[in-house]
């Protein structure tokens, strides 16, 4: 009876099915199914070789079940992707659950954004007065950052006695994903100070980071740790610096970088091309597209993207047109809203105005307010003010606070004195609360960002910020540019 439970186990650990069946086999024909330890291993066995059907019939046949039987079965269905199955069986547990219970149906509710479920957990681990240590604790803080919760996320964080580079990792990542790249980068430095030593993930999320703010010079100080530790390149921290480099403008260090790679896979050539893309380096792009389909890389949604960008950024029409047309009929991908925004504002930048509408006409999907605004944007620059009024009909059908085709379309009214309508859109815009968003800038010094807003004077550096740039406004007009000496009047206002 001791033997099977260990021999089961053991062919968990290396996935030997066939071997695992046939102990199975030897289990009925010696009466022993129905014992509670050898079932329990039976159920963990199967699930943990991907066979949840099995384990669940075996799970509903045992006599008596215990709380490894429980979570042997939920664990199971997480380690396979089920996580709505795992969290069902849960919510029938007719035991005390355990660490591991608890664990794998945080993480079930994580991957799910079942916030409330996961928020009642949360409230019966204290309940039942179970100890957060490490792994409870990261599990909670995961579901909390997979539910986009971050405040809960951090004070759970910050509540561990210990931390380890999964804690430290799970944060940080979750600040990048959640938008919020700036305190991602202060809890690095944190981690740093801590002692703990980041991995590649680690380094991958704070990467992301830099390239979010455009920190370059904090991202070459992360490169110069990875080479600076011997941390290999893989595809995965690769792409991740790749990206970083071309987010921040620094077309010729992606480059480098990407050339320097060993490994590369779809998400690599992606990133290289999106950096080319979005900075007008339209025709390297489709070059190194060209490198990456004779490498034998097949391309997907986000390649194409990336090359529609190029075209679009570039004026390549016909180019843009016969690699839209590739997606479809050479790769079998279909176009999201993305593709075609991206195909209608070529058009529309190339002064193809009828061509646009026809496009949007033939979309399985209804415009969004970018290719709206696409549309405005061409109707403004030939003077189309009857089709300006047409697209505010589709933009009052869309639920969207995007202030700045609100603002195009006004002021296109505006241009061609149709005053009474150009009211009618801001009294639109007052009606859904819709507010112009104001610009800001964001500059990197000494390794840190800072943000300035239009009309915010709260930074405390302003008035030297203000008199530096009248300064550099004298040198321009000194320098014979052309220069407007009222702009720098009004900084001083």
């Amino acid at each position: 009876m001791y033997t099977f439970p260990v021999v089961l186990k053991a062919c968990s650990k290396v996935l030997k099915i066939g071997e695992g069946r046939q102990f199975h086999g030897v289990v009925v024909k010696v009466g022993l199914v129905f014992d509670l330890y050898v079932s329990n291993a039976l159920v963990h066995f199967y699930s943990c070789c991907g066979d949840c059907d099995y384990s669940r019939n075996l799970f509903d046949e045992m006599p008596v079940r215990d709380v490894v039987s429980w979570t042997s079965l939920i664990s199971g269905f997480v380690r396979a992707g089920l996580f709505r199955e795992a969290v069902m069986v849960f919510s029938k547990m007719e035991v005390e659950p355990n660490v591991g219970t608890l664990v794998s149906v945080l993480v079930g509710c994580g991957r799910i954004g079942d916030y409330g479920l996961g928020r009642a957990v949360h409230g019966l681990i204290f309940k039942r007065e179970f100890e957060v240590r490490l792994m409870l604790g990261n599990a909670l803080m995961d579901m909390y950052v997979k539910c986009t919760r971050l405040d809960e996320a951090k004070q759970v964080f910050c509540e561990l006695q210990e931390r380890d580079i999964i804690s430290w990792t799970c944060i940080i990542s979750g600040l990048v994903q959640c938008k919020h790249p700036k305190e991602a980068l202060e809890f690095f430095h944190d981690m740093q100070v801590s002692g703990v030593e980041p991995d590649k993930v680690t380094l991958s999320s704070v990467f992301s980071a830099c390239a979010s703010l455009g920190a370059i010079d904090y991202g070459r100080w992360v490169h110069e740790y990875v080479d600076r530790h011997g941390i290999e390149w893989d595809a995965h921290i690769g792409t991740s610096m790749v990206d970083m480099y071309a987010k921040c403008g620094s077309v010729e260090m992606a480059l480098c970088t990407f050339h320097r790679m060993h490994h590369r896979n779809v998400f690599t050539w992606n990133a290289l091309l999106g950096g080319l893309a979005m900075h007008g380096h339209g025709k390297e792009a489709l070059g190194h597209f060209k490198q990456m389909l004779n490498g034998g890389v097949r391309p997907n949604e986000v390649t194409f993207l990336a090359i529609l960008t190029a075209c679009c950024h570039n004026g390549l029409v016909d180019e843009g047109s016969q690699q839209f047309n590739q997606m479809i009929q050479v790769y079998n991908l279909i176009p999201g809203i993305e593709h075609y925004g991206c195909m209608i504002d070529l058009l529309c930048r190339a002064g193809f105005l009828d061509e646009a509408q026809k496009l949007v006409k033939f979309m399985p999907m209804q415009p969004d307010v970018f290719i709206l605004g696409a549309l405005l944007s061409a109707c403004k620059a030939c003077g189309d003010v009857e089709t300006s009024r047409n697209i505010l009909s589709h933009l009052l059908q869309l639920d969207s606070d995007d202030s700045g085709v609100y603002v195009l379309l006004s002021n296109i009214f505006v241009s061609n004195n149709r005053w009474e309508d150009a009211a009618m859109v801001r009294r639109v815009m007052k009606a859904k609360g819709i507010k112009k968003f104001p610009g800001s800038s964001v500059i990197e010094i000494d390794g840190k960002t800072h943000e300035f807003m239009v009309g915010n004077s709260n930074n405390p550096q302003q008035e030297d910020v203000h008199l530096l740039l009248n300064s550099l406004a004298k040198q321009v007009y000194l320098d014979g540019r052309i220069w407007n000496p009222v702009t720098a009047e009004k900084y001083n206002s």
